[in-house]
């Protein structure tokens, strides 16, 4: 994990190492894969649903017109997609029983 708590693809290749017993560089590979997919599945508009964690989609935003935070001044943010994620309510469960920093 990096000093900033964050977690990074090696981080999950060593996880699934150390769980699976897998070579580091298999798990490293099986990481890259299932990420891909994911990436892969949601550039298709495909909905990627992981049981007990969440649902990922891709959504539509329509045009609309946002404010510059340090001028005030209006610009138009253009139409685009994005992805999003909706966890489950199992992961809404664990996160709810972390301590509050």
């Amino acid at each position: 994990m990096k000093s900033d708590g964050s977690v990074i693809r090696t981080d999950l290749a060593v996880a699934v190492h150390e769980d699976v017993g897998l070579p580091r560089t298999e798990c490293r590979e099986l990481v890259d894969d299932i990420l891909e997919a994911l990436i892969d599945a949601l550039s298709i508009d495909k909905t990627v649903k992981i049981k007990a964690f969440g649902t990922f989609t891709v959504r539509e935003k329509n045009e609309r017109v946002g404010r510059n935070p340090k001028t005030g001044e209006a610009a138009v943010i253009s139409a685009r997609r994005v992805a999003t994620f909706k966890p489950s309510n199992l992961l809404k469960r664990k996160i709810e029983q972390l301590p509050v920093n």
